[in-house]
Parts: C-alpha cells; structure tokens; sequence
C-alpha cells in the first residue's frame, strides 16, 4: 500500500495557514522586510555601514540581514525604507465597502 501524499492550497499567507495569532502582522512586516533587505543587498553595504545608514546597532542589522523581521515593528521597517531612499505610499479605504468607498493616500 502507498501513501497518498496531500496537498492543502495555500491561503497565500504562510502564518496564517499555520494558525498563527498574530498571522496578518507577521505577512506584513515579512513583505516590508523582504523590500528592506532587498534594497541593502543591490548596496552591498558592509553590516557597520548599514547600521549607521539605518541608525540601529550592528547586532539588530544582524538580525535585519537574517529575515529576522519579527523583531521590528511595521513602522521602524517603513523608517528603514525611507532611510533607503524610498518612497512609501499607503493607501487607505475600507476593506468591504466596493468600487465607490473613498480612499485616502498617505505619503510618508
């Protein structure tokens, strides 16, 4: 008898398929994050100079350099995407309320 391998599709979040509490939060730091470091590695800075460009200590830009993301708020990687020289749009309307719901667009 062979074992049937199962598949269960993805709901396009990884913490959240795998029960995690704080799932959205973590998918949104995880896709800033990844921006983050993908902006630092095109610079290929040294882990002293990105510490200074980022103005955190070297052991975080570690942790930084490490897809760590968890261990910085959505916000200090949104200052880090400004520090890299980015410009960050939010767009913000309600999640529900179809095609004619005001959106406000913020610029940081």
């Amino acid at each position: 008898m062979t074992e049937q391998t199962v598949f269960e599709e993805s709901s396009g979040n990884v913490f959240a398929d795998l029960g995690l509490e704080d799932a959205e939060e973590l998918f949104t730091r995880g896709k800033i994050g990844i921006q983050v470091l993908s902006l630092l590695q095109q610079r290929n800075l040294k882990q002293r100079e990105i510490s200074k460009l980022l103005g955190i200590p070297q052991p975080e830009v570690s942790y930084l350099m490490r897809g760590e993301f968890q261990r910085f708020s959505e916000g200090k990687l949104l200052t880090f995407l400004k520090r890299l020289d980015t410009e960050v749009t939010l767009h913000l309307r309600p999640r529900n309320a179809g095609t004619q719901a005001t959106e406000t667009v913020v610029s940081l």
